[in-house]
């Protein structure tokens, strides 16, 4: 496992569970705003989520949809707008769109967990970390397998934290329904976290016995995304290594009474 984005420990080496900010933290709609990340770097957040689209020049922009449509005062393809472009649009008619880049800047010592959203980004992600030398700093992960492949391809010899994509996900929920969980270890070689809802439909995904075979294979179980603050204990309780959240205020409250919080002690 690669324990430079991973590691979270605590208190003398003990590993504490990993809150994610889910796109930040904002009540006001702001996600993926580079003031909702520094928002949830001020409740003691390590560990933000985001999302990357590039644009048409090529520059790596934080945002989750395909189309700046829903959350912008602006309508269109983030692939079809220049940066230029892009930076006139607000977020809730109030924040700009940040770079990969900026947050990177902005918040040196957070780690990012990357959903890459469009196969374009990948070339343009690599340059991106290679300027910050950041790659102990993120995880990259998306819902396609082979674009988390691809961006692993870009970077030979080396090694960088990743989560699964749906068809390894479904791969381990499957072959672990069946018994069959000898080819897991080759299913997931490379991967370092299942990043799954607690349900995909009526399959269940998140019981005990998934998060023990997940933990004997050597991969973590993070769950996206808990809102409630009894699902949070519950998953809590059931030893999963991360919750991703968009209460990141809730989350925190809730690991505060654990005794497991901050997991930021510096101010942005």
């Amino acid at each position: 496992m690669t324990e430079g984005f991973l590691k979270n420990r605590y208190d003398g080496g003990v590993r504490w569970p990993i809150a994610f900010a889910h796109r930040g933290f904002s009540r006001d709609g702001l996600e993926n705003s580079l003031q909702a990340f520094k928002d949830a770097a001020e409740l003691g957040y390590a560990y933000v989520e985001t999302d990357v689209h590039t644009t048409v020049d090529g520059v790596v922009m934080l945002f989750h949809d395909e189309t700046v449509d829903r959350v912008t005062d602006g309508s269109g393809a983030i692939k079809d707008h220049t940066y230029a472009q892009l930076r006139q649009l607000r977020i809730g008619g109030r924040e700009p769109i940040p770079t990969l880049d900026e947050l990177l800047t902005a918040l040196p010592d957070v780690y990012v967990n990357i959903d890459i959203k469009d196969a374009s980004s990948n070339l343009a992600l690599k340059q991106v970390l290679d300027r910050h030398d950041a790659y102990d700093r993120v995880c990259i992960s998306s819902f396609s397998d082979k674009r988390v492949m691809a961006f692993e391809a870009l970077l030979p010899g080396s090694r960088i934290t990743t989560s699964a994509g749906k068809l390894r996900v479904g791969a381990f929920v499957v072959l672990g329904r069946l018994g069959l969980t000898w080819p897991l270890k080759w299913i997931l070689r490379g991967v370092d976290a299942l990043q799954v809802p607690v349900h995909y439909g009526r399959i269940p995904v998140v019981t005990p016995a998934a998060v023990a075979r997940a933990h004997r294979l050597g991969v973590q179980v993070h769950v996206w995304t808990i809102n409630d603050a009894s699902a949070m204990n519950e998953l809590l309780d059931l030893g999963v290594d991360g919750v991703m959240t968009d209460r990141a205020d809730l989350l925190a409250d809730i690991m505060a009474q654990r005794g497991i919080w901050p997991q930021r002690t510096s101010s942005p």
